[in-house]
């Protein structure tokens, strides 16, 4: 039997694999268009902001502090227009109706 191999074989260096990490959990980011306005998306690792959470405009549920998710804001906005995603609501945005229903006792962030 022949011994484990560590390395990678294709060429694809330590770094690679680092930079898929990172764009994972909250390195990196994109350019996306919606709406007609560009958008810039960058995935956030959800362990920096302990004790915080956010409501995702997508689904309206509250999004806990150390889940993954996405922040996204128009090109012309500023930072109070970011707005934290989950990915899957980010995903699913164009086949989301416009209105979302909110219960009647759930808060108005």
């Amino acid at each position: 039997m022949s011994p484990r191999r560590n390395r990678p074989r294709g060429g694809e260096s330590r770094n690679d694999s680092a930079s898929v990490a990172g764009d994972r959990y909250g390195g990196g980011g994109r350019t996306e268009e919606w709406q007609g306005e560009e958008w810039s998306v960058r995935p956030v690792s959800g362990a920096s902001a302990a004790g915080k959470r956010y409501r995702c405009p997508g689904c309206d549920q509250e999004i806990p502090s150390g889940v993954p998710h996405l922040v996204a804001w128009s090109e012309y906005g500023g930072v109070d227009d970011r707005r934290h995603w989950h990915k899957a609501c980010w995903n699913a945005k164009d086949r989301r109706t416009t209105k979302v229903q909110r219960s009647r006792n759930a808060p108005r962030y």
